[in-house]
């Protein structure tokens, strides 16, 4: 249908697929976590599907339990940069600690990512809270959770300005006049702020798409305000519809403040799938799944996350009560989603390890394509999302049941796109490039 409103779709690519258990699968790899023929072949199926990025999460501990979990993962701009070098359309978008880097090098990096691809790169913006990461960056404890995201707008601003440095045109290279770039379009930017000063100019040109494409993930009040106020893609978890709708209408009222209309910012929750050809066999794949759960990973995994040592607990019984989100100094928002969700169902603590082994937190669902793209299609009409983070529980194959069945029937109903509308990931997403704010100020 001619005009009609398609959403965006982007694959969240990890190693043997978002169950926590599924390298246990008889056709899992969960050898080649490091090797890049592996990955390779993913970002190019999704790329053949046109979705309109490959999302990497990342960490700076080794989190979770190696014991029995395949962690381990290859860092960001290392596997996006090699990645961008066999595609040619699909985004490329990294995960990026504000508390645990520095501005200028994450300017830099992202930078060199997007004129490698030639525009398609994002810079999915956190601010961990979570794990022992402070423990490898000479710190005893996380940054506070208000001062995290205090320094996270101070590092997303400054940031900014550093791609800003250079001018579009400051790079001339005039062999007859021997003039490489000209010096007075490009600027240093003496920053001195709360958490940071930083003299520049940067040492690369300004990026291909003016910046890459700024996404947010947090949906605590902290999260939402820094999501209006910078955010292009918002990532999310909500696990019905109402909650969803919500969040959309809180965050999207928050855009005027800021100058920033509804358009200028995509909401995509995560969506974490099973597909089968038939009903039976999507509900065989989850009972597979279900099956290689082991307990002593699920208890240990929500007795961090909820704060409550569940070892202690019968698996069959109520979860125990909760703390106070308030009195939670990692991830506030996550852990909300959590309790609510443990209240509104009266999950025992199984039910609650196999909801979680699946999809953290996020919509987990299984069923056949048309059942996928109802559920799809539910949520992206009735203002609840723009678009969805698709994170299949089993990889590689869950990727290709998604591309091979959803996809097309998703087309079908002219609710997502046939091919690439543009080069670079704003161009397919929609979004303007930014003005150079210091050109605007000079």
């Amino acid at each position: 249908m001619s005009g009609q409103r398609q959403m965006t779709l982007h694959f969240f690519m990890n190693s043997t697929g978002f169950h926590e258990t599924a390298w246990r699968l008889a056709d899992a790899e969960p050898e080649r976590v490091t090797d890049l023929a592996y990955y390779k072949k993913m970002a190019q199926r999704a790329e053949e599907a046109k979705f309109h990025s490959v999302f990497l999460a990342d960490g700076y501990d080794l989190g979770g339990s190696v014991k029995h979990q395949a962690l381990g993962r290859l860092e960001p701009y290392t596997l996006l940069s090699a990645l961008a070098a066999v595609t040619e359309r699909i985004g490329l978008i990294a995960t990026v600690s504000t508390s645990y880097n520095e501005p200028f090098h994450t300017a830099r990096l992202f930078a060199s990512l997007d004129h490698l691809s030639g525009g398609r790169a994002g810079w999915n913006i956190v601010t961990t809270g979570i794990g022992s990461t402070h423990l490898n960056f000479s710190r005893e404890e996380h940054f506070e959770h208000t001062e995290r995201y205090n320094r996270a707008l101070e590092f997303v601003q400054l940031t900014t300005k550093l791609w800003d440095s250079w001018e579009d045109d400051a790079l001339v290279a005039d062999k007859s006049t021997g003039i490489y770039a000209n010096t007075d379009k490009i600027r240093a930017i003496d920053h001195k702020g709360n958490s940071f000063a930083v003299k520049g100019p940067l040492n690369i040109p300004r990026p291909p798409q003016g910046y890459p494409v700024l996404a947010q993930a947090g949906s605590s009040e902290d999260g939402k305000e820094l999501a209006a106020r910078t955010g292009e893609i918002v990532y999310t978890a909500q696990q019905t519809l109402p909650e969803a709708q919500a969040f959309y209408a809180d965050v999207k009222s928050r855009l005027s403040k800021y100058g920033r209309n509804p358009e200028d910012v995509q909401i995509v929750p995560g969506f974490s799938s099973i597909v089968g050809e038939t009903e039976s066999e999507a509900k065989e794949k989850e009972a597979e799944l279900h099956e290689s759960i082991i307990p002593e990973l699920g208890l240990k995994r929500l007795s961090d996350r909820l704060k409550v040592d569940l070892f202690s607990y019968p698996l069959d019984g109520p979860v125990p009560q909760l703390p106070d989100p308030e009195t939670v100094n990692e991830t506030r928002s996550r852990f909300e989603l959590m309790k609510n969700m443990i209240e509104t169902e009266n999950l025992t603590i199984r039910q609650l390890i196999q909801r979680v082994s699946g999809g953290n937190g996020h919509r987990t669902f299984a069923g056949t394509a048309v059942q996928v793209a109802d559920q799809l299609e539910e949520w992206f009409v009735n203002g609840a999302c723009d678009g969805f983070v698709i994170r299949p529980q089993q990889l590689p194959a869950g990727l290709d049941d998604f591309a091979r069945l959803v996809i097309p029937e998703l087309q079908r109903r002219g609710l997502f796109h046939t091919d690439y509308k543009g080069r670079t990931l704003r161009d397919n997403l929609g979004l303007s490039r930014p003005v150079n704010q210091l050109t605007v100020q000079r």
